[in-house]
C-alpha cells in the first residue's frame, strides 16, 4: 500500500484526508493512533505484521508531539514497509519533529495539505469549493456574509455550507438572504451588520438583521449609532479623490483601507442628496429611541425603509 503524510495545521482538512484514505482502502482495519497517547513500543506493535496480511490503514496523529524513542519506531519501519499497510501520519507544521518530518519525505509519500486557513481570500475559495462538493452554487454576497458570522472557525463554516446546501432546496443559488435566514436565532447580528444591508440597499436583510440583532441584545440606540457611523464614513470618503489609493488616505481619514474600500463600493448607489436624506431618516430613529416616540422598534424600521428606498 503506502505511506500518506497529512502536512498542516487544520483539523477540518486533516480529517477529511484520513476519511478519504480510509474510504480508498474500503475494508481495510483502521487504527487511529494519537501521539500524546502512546507510549514506547506501541508504534511497533501496531505496525507489526498482521498473520493473515489483512489490509490495513494505520493513522498516527501530531507526530511532531512524539517522544524522540517513538519516532524511531516509525523510521524502523520506512526502512521495511509493509504492503498491507497504509500508514497515514500527520504533522501540525512547526519545527517540532522536523528531523522525523525529513526522513517520512525521503520515502516520497503521498503528500496531502492541510495548511490552517487563514485569509479571508482563501476561506472564500474554500467556501465556494465546499458548495461545489456539494452540487450548489453561493452568490459573492452569500460567501461574505458567511464570512463575516464565522469567519475564524473553518469547521464551523464547513458544517454551515452543508446545512444550506440542505435546507435550501430547489437548487437555486444560495444568496446573503438565505444565509441571514440560517444565522437567525443562532448567531449574534450586530449593528454593523443592520448598516452594511441598508446601505447596500438589500432592505429585506436589513430588516431580518435587525430583528435578529435585537433579539440577540443589541441596544437598539447601538444600530442607530451604527446606521451613523457608516454614513458618516461614506460621507468622509465621498469627498476623496477616487485615484487616491485606500492606504494613502486611511490616516488623513481616520479609517482601515478596508472601510475606505467597501464606503467606495456603496458609494457608487449614492448621491449627496440621497445621503443627506439617509442622514436625516437616522436622526429621527434616533430622537424616537431616546424617548420621542412610543414605539422604537417601529422607528428603527421605519428607518431602515427611508434608508434603503434611497438606494
Amino acid at each position: 500500500m503506502g505511506i500518506t503524510l497529512l502536512q498542516g495545521g487544520e483539523s477540518l482538512l486533516a480529517d477529511r484526508a484520513i476519511s478519504d484514505v480510509v474510504a480508498k482502502f474500503k475494508g481495510a482495519t483502521v487504527t487511529i493512533l494519537e501521539a500524546g497517547e502512546l507510549e514506547l513500543g506501541g508504534i511497533t506493535d501496531a505496525l507489526a505484521p498482521s498473520l493473515f496480511g489483512d489490509a490495513r490503514v494505520i493513522v498516527i496523529k501530531e507526530i511532531q508531539d512524539l517522544a524522540a524513542e517513538l519516532g524511531e519506531e516509525i523510521t524502523a519501519y520506512l526502512e521495511a514497509q509493509d504492503e498491507s499497510v497504509e500508514l497515514v501520519l500527520w504533522h501540525k507544521g512547526g519545527v517540532k519533529g522536523k528531523a522525523l518530518l525529513e526522513k517520512i519525505k525521503k520515502v516520497k509519500p503521498t503528500v496531502v495539505a492541510c495548511d490552517v486557513i487563514k485569509k479571508d481570500g482563501e476561506k472564500s475559495d474554500f467556501i465556494r469549493a465546499e458548495f461545489k462538493r456539494l452540487g450548489r452554487t453561493i452568490s459573492t454576497e452569500a460567501v461574505q456574509a458567511l464570512l463575516d458570522a464565522l469567519g475564524s472557525d473553518l469547521r464551523e463554516l464547513g458544517a454551515a455550507c452543508s446545512q444550506l446546501a440542505a435546507d435550501v432546496v430547489g437548487g437555486k443559488m444560495i444568496d446573503d438572504t438565505d444565509v441571514l435566514k440560517f444565522q437567525n436565532g443562532r448567531i449574534e447580528t450586530t449593528g454593523f451588520d443592520v448598516a452594511d444591508a441598508a446601505l447596500d440597499g438589500k432592505r429585506d436583510i436589513a430588516l431580518i438583521a435587525l430583528r435578529n440583532a435585537l433579539a440577540t441584545g443589541t441596544d437598539p440606540v447601538l444600530i442607530t449609532s451604527a446606521l451613523a457611523g457608516s454614513l458618516r464614513t461614506l460621507a468622509k470618503v465621498s469627498g476623496a479623490s477616487r485615484g487616491v489609493k485606500s492606504f494613502e488616505l486611511a490616516g488623513p481619514l481616520g479609517l482601515a483601507p478596508w472601510q475606505i474600500d467597501k464606503a467606495r463600493r456603496q458609494l457608487s448607489k449614492w448621491t449627496p442628496a440621497t445621503l443627506a436624506g439617509a442622514v436625516v431618516a437616522v436622526a429621527q430613529a434616533d430622537a424616537d429611541i431616546k424617548g420621542a416616540a412610543v414605539d422604537p422598534i417601529h422607528s428603527l424600521e421605519r428607518a431602515i425603509i427611508a434608508i434603503t428606498s434611497r438606494v
